[in-house]
């Protein structure tokens, strides 16, 4: 049957309070790309995931550079996708280092991380860092999504008070930085991050309709159920596919929050009750990785940052029997049962991370998935936690990036490179021209 009309990207399922959009389908390709002509691309995401304290580099770093390389004991989890990333070795982010302002390693690595630049030593209100990359990609392109960009973590952020040596809590809390003074908050609550995705309307109107579906134990998909099967009967049967199974992820995410969010205790008349968070850091994070998931593939944003724990963070993993905290276990002081430890949390950050990789795979999109479509870089601003170094840093970079990135291989760089070069290459392929950023010093070779 000849296609013979056409769905905007943009497009909704509406309803009382909710706003749902919709995957990538096939009714959104053009007529005139089916009448011979060249289709729009699907468009290209970046995100940042981020890990504190560094990584127990004996057990990350592949022995031998190029493609085939043996996938080490912490990236075992990402085996199934071996082809699909990079391991680039040797990078290094020099505004971590002291440079003349003494202690500080932690604040210093998430502060530069993403910006490149130096952050002013103080505990006071004058912070200064700089633009983030994530938020240079998003006052460019950021106008063609519904929402600039999304920051998410497990931690909340901080803006004040002394958390590293003289550092602001703000440097060692915040990733994503919108201006050199102004960081970007995380979103910590997977229930809040829901509703701002899919709701329609002011926070009191949000907050309102979120009430009156819990009362009368509604999802939001019965506010769109209209709208929904009026989309679905113009459908062809895989793009009926894909929108039940979209439409099926957000309602499990939503099952899952209400499910790990409930406290059982009922507050008094005419008192709003908080959302709990959930308890379990596993569930937590795969809630908020789901969430992303499901943004990229509404297209309601294509930027993104998460952050497992603050820089310095000392969470104990009790759960996976390693009870001390992270960062005091970071300060193994080369002692054997402490570095197993670390290799431990290590191995546990990679597996939450292969769980959000295989989502964003398993999403078929355009001619690809959304993982060919996307760039991820997966590292942290501390190479060894013990020696708080911040040359050659643990760095992955996950996803084909629309087929303009050869993968499948390690890539080791000269000493000193600067992870700045890198998101140069990054920022052009998301369509942002820059000869700089941060403290870069050109581009990064070797990506194709």
């Amino acid at each position: 049957m000849t296609k013979s009309w056409h769905i905007n990207r943009r497009t909704l399922l509406k309803g009382l309070g909710a706003a749902i959009a919709l995957p990538w389908l096939e009714a959104m390709t053009p007529l005139t790309a089916l009448a011979g002509t060249t289709a729009k691309a699907a468009p290209r995401r970046m995100a940042f995931f981020y890990v504190p304290n560094g990584i127990h580099m004996p057990d990350w770093m592949p022995a031998a550079e190029g493609a085939g390389f043996e996938i080490p004991w912490t990236l075992e989890p990402l085996k199934p996708f071996q082809q699909d990333l990079m391991v680039l070795s040797g990078l290094t982010v020099d505004k971590a280092r002291a440079n003349g302002d003494g202690p500080g390693d932690h604040a210093r690595a998430m502060s530069a991380f993403l910006t490149g630049c130096q952050a002013r030593k103080t505990a006071g209100a004058d912070i200064k860092a700089g633009v983030s990359v994530d938020q240079l990609a998003a006052q460019k392109v950021g106008q063609q999504t519904r929402f600039a960009s999304l920051e998410l973590g497990c931690d909340r952020g901080m803006l004040s008070g002394s958390c590293d040596s003289g550092y602001s809590c703000a440097y060692s809390a915040n990733l994503s930085w919108k201006a050199e003074s102004t960081p970007m908050p995380k979103e910590v609550d997977p229930r809040q991050v829901f509703e701002r995705l899919f709701s329609n309307g002011t926070k009191n109107e949000t907050d309102a309709n979120r009430a009156k579906r819990d009362l009368y134990n509604r999802s939001i998909l019965d506010f769109v159920s209209e709208d929904a099967a009026s989309l679905k009967a113009k459908l062809g049967a895989n793009d009926q596919r894909k929108l039940d199974e979209y439409l099926s992820s957000v309602r499990e995410i939503e099952v899952r929050i209400a499910k790990t969010t409930q406290s059982g205790e009922q507050a008094p008349a005419g008192v709003t009750k908080p959302a709990s968070m959930p308890k379990d850091y596993e569930q937590h994070i795969r809630l908020l990785t789901d969430l992303l998931v499901v943004a990229w593939q509404g297209d309601l944003t294509r930027i993104a940052t998460f952050v497992y724990a603050n820089e310095g963070s000392n969470r104990s993993y009790r759960f996976i029997d390693v009870p001390e905290g992270h960062h005091d276990l970071s300060h193994h002081g080369r002692d054997k049962t402490k570095q197993e430890k670390i290799r431990t949390i290590n191995r546990f950050h990679m597996t939450q991370f292969a769980y959000f990789l295989e989502k964003i795979k398993d999403i078929k999109e355009d001619e690809g998935t959304l993982l060919d479509n996307s760039m991820i870089l997966y590292g942290s601003g501390n190479g060894d936690g013990n020696r708080h170094n911040h040359d050659d840093l643990p760095i992955l970079l996950v996803g084909k990036g629309g087929n303009t990135l050869k993968t499948g291989r390690h890539v080791k760089y000269s000493r000193n490179t600067p992870l700045c070069n890198l998101f140069v290459e990054m920022l052009d392929r998301m369509g942002v021209q820059t000869q700089s950023f941060g403290d870069s010093t050109g581009r990064l070779e070797s990506l194709t």
